[in-house]
């Protein structure tokens, strides 16, 4: 199959690395209900929402809940943002759930209840970034986009450019670099797609890289050149004790689980330093998660009735 070339340690053409990739996915891949024929596109979409920034085992048991009350963008759209927010409950980031709320709305009323195929379309969605919309673009409509998240672009950094990392931002480079790899047919563009997302994830990892393992080791030019650390100091994870998002997420948990306005004081116990559990309830606020109710408050929308 023709295609462009790219420089890896030498010569290699698109169609090799993809092709290489693939068989190892077709031989490796994890068996996840969203990768199943005949999954549709909401449930993708939804998917890659869930996947961004939590652990693939955090977000199984949450998406197979989510689908089960929600199986089409029109069922969430009925119901309020509140009940959104409470179904995510710790997945973190919970931004997220409003986003994927506004976005079901937007598709009733744009789309006729349909997620789209076009592109464009796609990244108009709120909540629906230049990744999500080519991911779901490929992986539900089989279409041939550069689908790059961080493991897609650690990988084509290393194996192409040679490099240790790539950076810590999504740049349109990575798009470019990483769409020179893709064959021309459409399916097997999106099959490839896959494919470098799931090496990035299992084999090319950041910190434990498992070269014996990948099938693109023998073309790898970060390999043949010995592996080179990244410059400069390692990232460390970002911590979680102690930090406003953990505030946050206590705020969060006393008001999924009530049934109506919770008081600010009973706010208040949830965390003892006041400076930061106020901020950390203002930050709640301004991102539309929450909602003041005179001295109360609820969740975004929550229409349901103040304890008696």
């Amino acid at each position: 199959m023709p295609g462009r070339r790219v420089r890896i340690n030498g010569a290699m053409s698109d169609t090799q690395l993809a092709a290489a990739a693939i068989r190892w996915y077709d031989e490796n891949a994890r068996d996840l209900p969203w990768r199943e024929p005949g999954v549709g596109a909401w449930a993708i979409l939804v998917s890659e929402i869930m996947l961004q920034q939590t652990p693939v085992a955090r977000v199984l048991p949450a998406w197979r809940d989510w689908l089960a009350r929600w199986p089409t963008p029109a069922a969430l759209a009925a119901d309020t943002p509140a009940e959104a927010i409470r179904m995510w409950g710790r997945l973190g980031y919970p931004r997220r759930a409003l986003r994927l709320h506004e976005c079901a709305v937007a598709l009733v009323r744009r789309h006729g209840g349909e997620v789209p195929a076009d592109l464009d379309q796609l990244l108009a969605l709120p909540g629906v970034g230049s990744y999500t919309a080519r991911a779901v673009a490929a992986f539900a409509f089989g279409q041939r986009h550069p689908v790059v998240d961080t493991n897609v672009r650690r990988l084509v950094a290393r194996a192409v450019s040679g490099e240790p990392d790539a950076g810590p931002a999504t740049r349109p480079a990575d798009l470019v670099a990483t769409e020179a790899l893709l064959p021309a047919e459409p399916g097997t563009a999106a099959r490839a797609s896959a494919a470098f997302m799931e090496l990035g994830a299992l084999i090319c990892t950041a910190r434990s890289p498992r070269c014996a393992d990948c099938p693109l080791a023998s073309r790898c030019a970060w390999r043949a050149s010995g592996r080179p650390a990244p410059p400069g100091p390692t990232r460390r994870p970002q911590r979680y004790a102690g930090t406003d998002r953990q505030v946050r997420g206590r705020l969060l948990a006393v008001l999924r689980e009530s049934t109506g306005p919770v008081p600010r004081q009973r706010l208040d116990l949830v965390w003892a330093d006041d400076a930061q559990r106020t901020r950390a309830l203002a930050g709640l606020v301004a991102d539309g998660l929450v909602e003041p109710v005179g001295q109360s408050y609820v969740l975004a929308g929550d229409r349901r009735p103040a304890n008696p």
